[in-house]
């Protein structure tokens, strides 16, 4: 049996020998009355025996940098109890500090068990020993690590002046500092918030640009300068061929604007409801609706007089509109980078699959149109989404040119400064 307190309570939970308590040579039941644990007939250690498990973030030079013995019996011993309640017997057997934390417990637990064969902060009993002359022992002190004992007023020192006799820290004050910063708050300015966790690369851009410096210094005065590169003339120019806006409008059957009725209602300035569109077009002969329409809008240059002549009257620009993303998904990969207008019922769902599915990241890229009644009370919903209402009147017609022309106006300014290559110049 080796005397070791560690290697001593290991081999007897392994065993599956009984362990007792001893107080003032008699047996008791009661650990925290108990002066001494009985490991073996032949090995009892008092329960304060300082072991070889370190305790987290300490130097392990010192008494109080290990757990005694107690804690690392109790850690086994409360190995299945829930940390309330393991904190709790912690408290009630004397241990308020320097008890073995939740954390530790399942790593210790199990190397007592002889499930792993190694732990870190177990320091091994090959360590050299520097004890000073005249440390007081105990049975396993022959084969302990190194450990400098806490030094008291009336402690004698043999190798070293009362000048310069090492400080050690009441074990106390160190687990109470330990709860502080276990506590602590990092605060953070907006330089820190700023500087961010991804490390950025910029060194393609600084290969792009530093040719166009270099020429720029070598410039002679009066010589016409090199123009600077412009971020994004490629893809600009790249967009502007036959790339027309498009709107996608809800898919929802209560919407007011559906596929039945967008086009007359855009392209004539005319609204209908959605039912008597849609009789209209099974009357036809088309008793589905297309989930792609184009529709087709004389823009009038902002110059122009308020009365239109044969050269004032703009070009035709074109749009798509369509109703859902599987529709969308037929102008190719960088579709919804020619969405310029997204009509809302106001429900959310509306906007599940698309790339922005909610709706103030959604009108962040593109512009946002709640369509309603005239009459209808404010949706509460919307006040947060950075959309613009368009209110129809339910009976007078003669009013839905100026509507639409309101519509086109919010969709123009907004394209212009957020999309301009899609308007056709």
């Amino acid at each position: 049996m080796d005397s070791d307190p560690l290697l001593a309570l290991r081999h007897a939970i392994k065993t599956k020998s009984p362990i007792t308590y001893v107080a003032n040579s008699e047996p008791t039941t009661s650990l925290l009355a108990a002066s001494h644990i009985v490991l073996s007939p032949t090995l009892s250690l008092p329960k304060s025996t300082t072991t070889r498990y370190s305790k987290p973030g300490t130097s392990a030079s010192s008494p109080s940098d290990f757990f005694t013995l107690e804690a690392v019996y109790l850690a086994w011993l409360l190995r299945d109890a829930p940390v309330a309640e393991y904190m709790k017997q912690a408290r009630d057997n004397g241990l308020a500090v320097g008890f073995v934390s939740v954390t530790e417990r399942k790593s210790i637990v199990e190397w007592l068990e002889g499930k792993v064969n190694d732990l870190k902060r177990i320091v091994s009993l090959a360590a050299e020993s520097t004890t000073p002359p005249g440390t007081p022992t105990h049975p396993g002190a022959a084969t302990m690590p190194l450990i400098t004992p806490k030094r008291t007023a009336h402690t004698a020192d043999t190798t070293t002046t009362p000048s310069k006799r090492r400080y050690v820290a009441d074990q106390q004050d160190v687990e109470v500092v330990k709860r502080i910063k276990q506590n602590e708050v990092e605060l953070r300015d907006r330089n820190t918030v700023l500087r961010g966790t991804k490390p950025n690369n910029f060194s393609a851009l600084r290969a792009t640009y530093s040719e166009r410096l270099k020429k720029l210094k070598e410039t002679k005065p009066g010589a016409t300068p090199v123009p600077a590169p412009t971020a994004g003339l490629p893809m600009q120019s790249r967009k502007a061929k036959n790339l027309y806006p498009i709107i996608m409008i809800s898919s929802s059957p209560t919407a007011l604007i559906t596929m039945h009725n967008v086009k007359r209602f855009l392209q004539e300035s005319l609204f209908e409801s959605s039912s008597t569109a849609r009789e209209r077009a099974a009357a036809a002969g088309n008793s589905r609706a297309e989930d792609v329409i184009h529709i087709d809008r004389r823009r009038v240059p902002p110059s122009s007089s308020s009365q239109p002549t044969s050269t004032s009257r703009g070009d035709i620009q074109r749009y798509f509109v369509v109703d859902s993303t599987d529709a969308l998904q037929k102008f190719g990969a960088d579709a919804w980078e020619r969405v310029v207008c997204v009509m809302t019922t106001g429900q959310a769902w509306q906007f599940r699959p698309y790339r922005w599915s909610e709706p103030r990241a959604l009108f962040h890229h593109v512009k946002g149109v709640y369509v309603s009644w005239a009459n209808d009370p404010p949706n509460t919903k919307i006040k947060d989404w950075n959309v613009t209402e368009l209110k129809i009147d339910p009976h007078r017609r003669h009013i839905d040119k100026s509507v639409v022309a309101h519509f086109w106006q919010l969709i123009d300014d907004w394209t212009i400064t957020n999309k301009p290559w899609l308007i056709k110049s």
